[in-house]
């Protein structure tokens, strides 16, 4: 990191999060675009209280499990996610089995290769993308709808990040279980998905990480019912009621959020 930022620091984490998004902006792997929307996400982080709560824990392990029991799972990925958490997508990689693919709205070959060059240099064994035979998603299209037949195209399940609505609508159209980490509860990708993680993406991201280390133990019929008993609508309604509850308590005590 070019900026050494000392741990000490109340904004430590997200003042990374940020180094690493310039970072993968100066290498060609983050978009204008795509540093726009991390401060989006932020925002609603800030809302959260920065910490993976029991509604992001519970789609987690949701995701987990559905991942854990699909034929083909695949995990999509962008160019703010590859940034941010390359060698986190490495470990959720090797420990589910899941296939690896670069998908991006704002699509470049070059821009293809350059993540996928950052992705295995952190670990990830095989990346779909730039040389794959390539199929286009019906009724997306965005550059989005540009997949791999031996990737998203051909999956049963596609775990997604710091996503938009078009692509996540066309998964879901496709017959694809979808989980979608989206710290905005209110947008299309969240209302959309099957599982929606309102969650910061390295947080759930590692999360899931120690999740399919406990869970691959389980026997098929216990995921099949974790997956059954999960339900999207509670838990995105659990994320805007524990919003709402907190702003008011904050409102009460007279405590200002810190947006530094």
């Amino acid at each position: 990191m070019r900026f050494e930022i000392p741990p000490s620091h109340p904004r430590y984490h997200s003042l990374v999060m940020r180094e690493k998004l310039v970072e993968g902006f100066e290498e060609g792997l983050v978009v204008p675009q795509g540093l726009i929307a991390h401060g989006r996400g932020e925002a609603f982080d800030y809302l959260i209280g920065e910490e993976t709560r029991d509604f992001a824990l519970e789609a987690e392990r949701a995701a987990v499990a559905a991942l854990l029991l699909a034929r083909r799972p695949v995990i999509s990925v962008n160019g703010n996610y590859a940034a941010l958490a390359a060698e986190e997508i490495a470990e959720l990689q090797k420990v589910t089995g899941a296939l690896v693919e670069v998908n991006l709205f704002y699509r470049s070959e070059e821009r293809v290769r350059r993540i996928e060059e950052h992705l295995k240099s952190h670990g990830v064994d095989a990346v779909l993308g730039s040389g794959c035979e390539r199929e286009h998603l019906p009724g997306l299209d965005s550059p989005r709808g540009i997949v791999c037949r031996d990737g998203i195209y051909s999956a049963d399940f596609v775990l997604v990040a710091i996503e938009d609505g078009d692509r996540t609508e066309a998964l879901r159209r496709a017959g694809k279980t979808v989980a979608a980490i989206d710290l905005n509860p209110l947008s299309r990708t969240a209302r959309t998905a099957n599982i929606t993680i309102v969650d910061e993406a390295v947080r759930a991201t590692k999360s899931m990480i120690r999740l399919a280390a406990d869970l691959k133990g389980l026997s098929r019929e216990e995921l099949v019912r974790i997956v059954e008993r999960y339900d999207n609508s509670r838990v995105l309604g659990a994320s805007l009621k524990w919003i709402v509850e907190r702003l008011s308590r904050l409102a009460e005590e007279g405590v200002t959020l810190d947006l530094s």
